[in-house]
C-alpha cells in the first residue's frame, strides 16, 4: 500500500520578500482545513532559520509584524489535531538582515551542503530543539525526526549525513530523483537509489544504499517526463512567482537588482522545468526531465496518475508500506491549485484498500518493512 504524505516547505519567498501571514499561515490554515475534510495528514517543513529571525525581529522592535506568534500557533494546532511539523533550513538566513521590509541573507552561507561540519551540525541542532522547545508542551512524546533541506541542497553528502546522525535525525528527504540543478547549488541525483522505495544512505553519498547506515532517505516521488508534462497552469504560476522573486547567481534578490546581474536560472522555461539551464532549446524539448510531485504545480489528473503509475510498479511490494512523497509550498497554494488538490484527495479516500494517508513521523514506524526492498 503506499502512503500518501504531503510535505509543506513553509517559508517566505526565496529572496527574502513577503509576510508569512499571507505567504506562510492563511494557506496553510486552508490546506489543514482541506486535509482533514478528507482524512489526511500533512507534514510541515517548518524553516527555522526562518522562524527564528521573525522572533528576533518581535524581540527586538517590540512588533510582530512577521506573526511570529500566529506561526507558532499554528505549528502546535497543527501537531495538536494529528498533523506534523519537521525541519527545514534556508541556511542563509542564519546571519540574515531586515532591511527596507526584506531579509537580506547571508548569500556565501545558501548552500547548505557546501559548509563545514561544524556549522552545519550547529545549525540541526539549533533548529531542532526549537522544534522540540515550542512543541512539546502540546505533545510531551513529540520528536523532530526528519529533515529536508532548502534547494535540495545535500551534495556533497558525508557532513549533512554525519550532522544528522549525530542530532538523531532518522529521516531526510531532501532528494528526488533524476533531478539535477548547476547554479548557487549544485547537484546530480540522476543515480539516486529509487524515486519512491526508501534505502539508508551512504555516509558520503546520500543517492547511495549502504544498509548499514543509520539514516533513511525518503525521496520525492518523480518520474522522468518530457517537457510537455511541465506546462500547467499551477506550473506557470510557480515560474512567473520565481521570477518575480528570484536569486541571482551574485547572491542578489531582486529587491537589490544591479544592472549586470546574472539570474539564477536563464528564463520562464528553466523556472518551469529546473535543470534546463544551459542546455539549450533542441535538448530541451528532446530529453526527458525530472518530474517532481508537486502538489502546487501538476494538475489533479498528472497528480493521479502518476500514484496509480506508482502503485503499479511498486505491486510486488504491495504488502509492504511505502511512502509517496508530495511536496509543496503555501506561498503557491492557490484558490485553483485548492479546487485541483481536493480532487486528487477525493480520489485517494475513495481507494482506501490502495492508498492510506501518513506524515514523515508516522511512516517510520515501516521502517523494518523496507529494509528487504
Amino acid at each position: 500500500m503506499l502512503r500518501i504524505i504531503f510535505t509543506l516547505d513553509y517559508e517566505i519567498h526565496g529572496n527574502g520578500e513577503g509576510y508569512p501571514h499571507d505567504l506562510m499561515i492563511e494557506p496553510t490554515d486552508r490546506l489543514l482545513r482541506l486535509c482533514e475534510k478528507y482524512g489526511a495528514k500533512l507534514t510541515i517543513m517548518a524553516d527555522v532559520a526562518e522562524i527564528l529571525k521573525f522572533k528576533e525581529y518581535k524581540e527586538k522592535n517590540g512588533r510582530d509584524d512577521y506573526s511570529y506568534d500566529a506561526i507558532v500557533n499554528q505549528l502546535r494546532s497543527a501537531i495538536k489535531n494529528g498533523h506534523d511539523v519537521q525541519l527545514h533550513i534556508h541556511s542563509s538566513y542564519f546571519n540574515a538582515r531586515h532591511d527596507n521590509g526584506c531579509w537580506i541573507q547571508d548569500w556565501s552561507e545558501y548552500d547548505f551542503a557546501g559548509l563545514p561540519y561544524e556549522r552545519i551540525s550547529w545549525m540541526i541542532g539549533t533548529c531542532k530543539q526549537f522544534l522540540e522547545s515550542i512543541l512539546r508542551p502540546v505533545d510531551p512524546t513529540y520528536c523532530c525526526v526528519a529533515f529536508r533541506a532548502a534547494n535540495w541542497s545535500v551534495s556533497p553528502s558525508k557532513n549533512v549525513v554525519r550532522a544528522l546522525v549525530d542530532h538523531d535525525i532518522k529521516i531526510d528527504t531532501s532528494i528526488f530523483k533524476y533531478g539535477r540543478r548547476k547554479g548557487i547549488v549544485n547537484f546530480d541525483y540522476s543515480q539516486a537509489y529509487s524515486p519512491l522505495v526508501p534505502w539508508r544512505v551512504k555516509e558520503d553519498d546520500m543517492c547511495g544504499r549502504d544498509d548499514t547506515g543509520s539514516l533513511w532517505e525518503l525521496p520525492t516521488y518523480s518520474e522522468k517526463r518530457w517537457i510537455g508534462a511541465f506546462l500547467t497552469s499551477n506550473r506557470i504560476f510557480r515560474a512567473f512567482m520565481s521570477l518575480r522573486h528570484k536569486v541571482h547567481r551574485d547572491g542578489q534578490s531582486s529587491h537589490q537588482i544591479r544592472p549586470h546581474a546574472a539570474p539564477a536560472e536563464e528564463g520562464w522555461l528553466a523556472a518551469v522545468a529546473p535543470g534546463t539551464k544551459g542546455e539549450g532549446w533542441l535538448a530541451t524539448l528532446l530529453e526527458r526531465h525530472a518530474w517532481k510531485a508537486d502538489f502546487n504545480q501538476c494538475g489533479s489528473k498528472q497528480l493521479i496518475n502518476a500514484l496509480q503509475r506508482a502503485s503499479c510498479r511498486y505491486d510486488p511490494a504491495k504488502d509492504k508500506a511505502l511512502p509517496f512523497i508530495l511536496i509543496g509550498h503555501p506561498k503557491l497554494f492557490t484558490k485553483r491549485n485548492e479546487r485541483g488538490l481536493a480532487l486528487f484527495l477525493s480520489h485517494c479516500a475513495q481507494h482506501h484498500d490502495k492508498f492510506g494517508f501518513d506524515t514523515l513521523n508516522g511512516i517510520n514506524r515501516f521502517a523494518k518493512q523496507w529494509e528487504t526492498l
